[in-house]
């Protein structure tokens, strides 16, 4: 039986700079771009979230919600300073970790004798390592899979630690909400409320064809789910599958003629990326987003035929544009991959 352990840092770029500033504590603080532009927030501390101030939100927004919202554009040396130092010591258990993002991974401990082998023994000395040689504290969910390691970490946030033991996991499955079940998007959410899910619980009553009919392909992991099966191992390295680019625009763009004024500079800044990161070989499509000034957004893709065009991603910029026709605050390129590409790169970074 497999032994894995999530680990996820606490308002992690936001716990880096109130520990470097330790006035900031007292403050609602968020890191991201400033509210006076087309800012959105990195993440934010926990007297921050009391006023509904939360990641990804635009800095505008935040600060509507929160008037006093200190807002500091970070730093990303520094953060990624603080991951090695945390993989470090991941490592000091188990070589078998998966990186999800710089203060967030899996980690296999299932052959690691330290501690007798006890997963929840190392993972409390891993937080207190953790807090002791950063300054930052983390929380750990430990369970048997991925799927409810990941959830029992959020279970005892900030600074805590949440085992799930084998005898457990059905009584503990049973009310997550389907929300925190990976791939659930708000599309899925609302296909499954329709049909009366809420949680893994009414998950579980729900018959495999009708999971499949609504579903297709998803439905089989939605039931695992359901049933707190979740096989996936933890992935040394995770293969890159997209390589993109995006710009938020201080003012919306009016129609789809400034918009395409404005798409050679990112299919340029697109195309030094690729070089950079050697990977033309394995493009497989064209990909473009749109976010719209309502917020909605919408993506488009299409295989590649032949050599790559720039010119398709003009078309695909028309052809998006028509299913909104409204002020455009966003712009997206990119290309879907196929083989295998090392470090990888996370979406629209």
């Amino acid at each position: 039986m497999r032994k894995i352990i999530h680990i996820d840092a606490d308002c992690f770029y936001a716990a880096v700079e109130m520990r470097d500033d330790p006035s900031l504590c007292n403050v609602p603080l968020a890191i991201g771009g400033p509210s006076n532009s087309r800012g959105v927030l990195a993440t934010a501390n926990y007297k921050a979230r009391e006023f509904g101030v939360r990641s990804a939100m635009p800095s505008s927004v935040a600060k509507r919600l929160c008037p006093d919202l200190l807002i500091i554009p970070g730093n990303m040396s520094k953060y990624q300073e603080v991951s090695r130092q945390m993989h470090a010591i991941f490592r000091d258990y188990t070589d078998i970790i998966e990186p999800l993002s710089l203060d967030e991974a899996y980690l296999d401990v299932s052959e690691s004798g330290a501690f007798g082998g006890s997963a929840t023994l190392i993972a409390q000395e891993i937080r207190q390592r953790i807090e002791n040689e950063t300054g930052i504290t983390v929380s750990a969910g430990v369970a048997t899979n991925k799927f409810i390691a990941k959830v029992a970490s959020d279970w005892n946030k900030p600074n805590g630690i949440k085992t799930v033991s084998p005898s457990e996991v059905q009584a503990f499955v049973t009310d997550i909400p389907v929300a925190r079940v990976s791939g659930v998007g708000k599309v899925a959410q609302e296909k499954l409320s329709v049909m009366g899910v809420e949680t893994c619980g009414d998950l579980k009553n729900i018959s495999f064809d009708q999971l499949l009919k609504s579903f297709g392909s998803m439905a089989y992991r939605l039931q695992q789910f359901s049933k707190g099966i979740d096989e996936r191992p933890v992935q040394v390295s995770r293969d890159r599958k997209s390589l993109s680019v995006e710009h938020t625009f201080a003012f919306d763009l009016e129609g789809t003629e400034q918009c395409i004024q404005q798409l050679p500079n990112i299919i340029e800044e697109l195309k030094i990326r690729v070089k950079k990161k050697q990977c033309l070989q394995n493009i497989r499509k064209y990909y473009l987003k749109l976010k719209f000034s309502d917020f909605s957004q919408t993506t488009i893709e299409r295989p590649i035929s032949g050599k790559l065009d720039d010119f398709v991603f003009f078309e695909l910029l028309n052809e998006a544009y028509s299913r909104h026709n409204k002020p455009v605050r966003l712009i997206g390129v990119g290309y879907r991959l196929t083989a295998p590409i090392s470090n990888q790169l996370s979406l629209f970074s």
